[in-house]
C-alpha cells in the first residue's frame, strides 16, 4: 500500500473521504488547532495505509505498531523528532497511543513516521511550536 499512499489526499481518495472536509476546530485556542486537524490527517493516512486492518486488543498474539520518535533540540530547532523506533508488542503492557494510529506492520508504522508528509503530521500533533 505504501506505493499508493504518497500524500494526504492519496489517503484521503483511498478511504473515499473528502480531503477538504476537515474538523471545524474554531472553538480551539489558535495554537491547538492545527494539532486536531493534523491528528484527523494521521488518522486517516493510517487507516489508508492499514487497508483496512484494525487492531483486535482482545488477541494478545496480534502484534500492532506504531511509530515511536526521539525529540531533540537544537540551537536552530528548539523542538524536533526523529524516529528512533517503531515495534510495539504485548508482552510490554504500555500504550502510548491510541489504537487509530497503530499500525499493522513495523514497515508501515516506519513509513508513516518517516515519509516527509506523514511525518510533518506527527511533529504538528506532539511538539508545540
Amino acid at each position: 500500500m505504501k506505493h499508493k499512499i504518497k500524500t494526504v489526499a492519496d489517503a484521503f481518495k483511498a478511504v473515499g473521504l473528502d480531503p477538504n472536509k476537515l474538523p471545524n476546530v474554531s472553538g480551539l485556542p489558535e495554537r491547538h488547532a492545527q494539532a486536531v486537524v493534523d491528528y484527523y490527517k494521521a488518522v486517516v493516512v493510517a487507516e489508508a495505509l492499514n487497508e483496512g486492518w484494525q487492531p483486535d486488543w482482545n488477541n494478545h498474539d496480534e502484534w500492532k505498531y506504531y511509530p515511536w520518535f526521539d525529540v531533540k533540540a537544537s540551537a536552530k530547532k528548539l523542538a524536533g523528532s526523529g524516529l528512533s523506533c517503531c515495534d510495539y508488542g504485548y508482552p510490554g503492557s504500555y500504550s502510548f497511543v491510541g489504537s487509530r494510529l497503530c499500525f499493522k506492520s513495523a514497515e508501515l508504522a516506519r513509513y508513516a513516521g518517516t515519509h516527509p508528509p506523514f511525518r510533518k503530521l506527527y511533529e504538528s500533533m506532539f511538539l508545540l511550536k
